[in-house]
């Protein structure tokens, strides 16, 4: 067997992208000095990301860095739209980030510099063929947020927040490291296919303690990651102390990035006779906690946080039809890995313009202030007030807001076709619950005037207005989304 491995570029071609955008920004930070150029170049390599990660997906699925079947590089359908969706949150909080950066408590350059460094990890995530390719991709997304959360100089709450989040982070990295060296030494092979293909050949290897403990380790690791109940606590906290725009990219981007790495595990690697009751009981716990704890705040991000974590529960949900038999079939299970990706893709968008709303309604340089601050707000500012109902009425899963309402389809429709039926209606259950506080929060939108919101930036604006044309035609046209992650 050759060790000379060919390399194909074209499939590496979004990575090319997004790295080369974090170089082109420091230089750009270096040479010139000058904060708009600086955004600029980053905003261009996010959207050339973008593009490139489309047309590279266009073709068909492709792998490199392959040792026979085995390939540390897939890119396919799934990998291309996780790559395009990380470029456009990317570019959309580069785009809500003006205020923030023009207050002068946050250096441009390493603002920027960090989240094309995020987006390269998110882009590497969606097309790891092997574990130690997806975690240190994992690692790359979230190491800079650790920073981004804590930017702001003289702020005590930032401060807190990344210790919070990067002591919270590496736990959660430690568990996983460990789970996937107990995994080797069970298994010996890192390759996800193979490792999935291995334990499924010799099933005495799954009566093993060992490989109980490592595939805990490995799910409990990444249930951190995406903010799942009881590892959830850092969430709350870490959203409300970091910068609007930086919140708005950990509850997108980093959550997204969680759901696409424990996705890889579970599709490709792990038994679903192990992993499905664990997914099922998170799920419960996740949407059920996050809607009840959601229903008792006041501080806007908080309310957000504690609705994303819900959200989680309802990403997770059909995975967790993968508990019972009926839900390990080949259509079942394909239906449950499509729906939780396309859920996951119309949640990120909706928060996006849910959380482009609040920076908005908003002080430069503050924070997300409580719900009594944006009583009426929608009646001072009637567009920016009308998108974030609308954002907040999808997150709800109601019409309009179909983006949300056909998310919400997909998770149940792909909970009975896995014969969980009773899991279904816990998610409809939970949807009731998540009505009081999205309903409440658009009502005080529209309630009698309170204080007068400052003026929205324009790009902010925008940037409003292009997150929710993109959360209503990825509404009209859901398909398209569950045909992508299907492949």
């Amino acid at each position: 067997m050759s060790l000379v491995q060919s390399v194909d570029h074209v499939a590496l071609l979004p990575v090319y992208l997004a790295g080369g955008t974090a170089v082109l920004v420091l230089l750009a930070d270096l040479l010139v000095a000058r904060a708009a150029v600086t955004v600029a170049v980053a905003a261009a390599g996010s959207a050339a990301t973008a593009l490139g990660a489309a047309l590279a997906g266009a073709g068909g699925e492709r792998r490199t860095f392959c040792v026979g079947p085995d390939c540390s590089w897939v890119y396919g359908g799934r990998a291309a739209l996780v790559a395009v969706v990380f470029a456009v949150l990317t570019l959309g909080v580069l785009a809500i980030s003006g205020p923030l950066l023009r207050a002068g408590r946050t250096p441009v350059g390493e603002y920027a510099f960090l989240l094309a460094c995020a987006m390269t990890g998110g882009v590497v995530l969606g097309a790891a063929g092997d574990l130690i390719t997806l975690i240190v991709a994992l690692e790359t997304l979230t190491l800079p947020l650790y920073v981004l959360v804590g930017l702001r100089r003289g702020s005590l709450a930032g401060a807190e927040a990344a210790v919070t989040f990067f002591v919270v982070s590496v736990v959660a990295t430690t568990l996983t490291l460990l789970g996937a060296a107990l995994l080797y030494a069970v298994t010996g092979v890192l390759h996800l296919d193979r490792l999935g293909a291995t334990l499924a050949d010799r099933t005495d290897l799954l009566d093993l303690p060992l490989t109980t403990v490592a595939v805990a380790l490995v799910v409990a690791g990444l249930a951190f990651k995406v903010a799942a109940v009881p590892f959830h606590a850092w969430a709350p906290a870490t959203y409300d102390g970091a910068p609007l725009p930086v919140a708005a990219y950990l509850s997108t981007a980093s959550k997204l990035g969680g759901v696409v790495s424990l996705l890889a595990v579970v599709q490709r690697a792990l038994p679903a006779t192990v992993t499905g009751p664990v997914l099922a009981l998170l799920a419960v716990l996740t949407m059920t906690v996050g809607n009840l704890v959601a229903l008792r705040q006041r501080r806007t991000v908080r309310l957000l946080a504690w609705s994303s974590v819900a959200q989680a529960g309802y990403i997770l949900a059909p995975l967790g039809a993968l508990a019972l038999a009926g839900g390990r079939s080949a259509d079942a299970r394909a239906g449950a890995y499509a729906a939780a990706v396309a859920y996951a893709v119309f949640f990120v968008l909706l928060e996006l313009a849910a959380f482009t709303a609040v920076v908005a309604l908003r002080p430069g340089d503050g924070d997300g202030g409580t719900m009594d601050d944006l009583r009426g707000a929608a009646r001072h500012h009637p567009w920016v007030g009308g998108a974030f109902a609308l954002a907040l009425i999808g997150l709800a899963g109601l019409p309009p807001g179909l983006a949300g309402l056909f998310a919400k389809v997909t998770v149940v429709r792909a909970l009975l076709a896995g014969h969980a039926g009773w899991l279904a209606l816990v998610v409809a259950v939970n949807a009731v619950l998540g009505l009081a506080y999205y309903l409440r929060l658009a009502a005080t939108l529209y309630a009698t005037p309170g204080p007068v919101p400052a003026r929205p930036a324009r790009l902010v604006v925008a940037a409003l207005g292009v997150a929710t044309v993109l959360a209503v035609v990825v509404g009209f046209a859901p398909q398209l989304v569950l045909d992508v992650a299907a492949r």
